[in-house]
């Protein structure tokens, strides 16, 4: 399922701020922006302890409610 860019900074804003809360959330966005960031450092940090075939099975649950929420499938 492809969604358009501005749609997914859309569902990544509500993420943020649904767990963050408003303030942290753009605190967060201030911050990528501002530092000197190396996403695929952070990746490798963040994903170290996570199996593949848990992370595989975690997307394809999420892209199935997703095609759901969306009565594609």
């Amino acid at each position: 399922m492809n969604i358009s860019t501005t749609e997914l900074m859309n569902r990544g804003m509500r993420c943020l701020v649904e767990k963050l809360g408003t303030v942290e959330a753009e605190m967060f966005i201030a911050t990528i922006l501002r530092e000197r960031f190396d996403y695929t450092q952070w990746q490798h940090e963040h994903f170290a302890d996570v199996e593949l075939e848990t992370f595989n099975a975690a997307a394809a649950h999420w892209e199935k409610e997703q095609g759901e929420a969306l009565g594609l499938k």
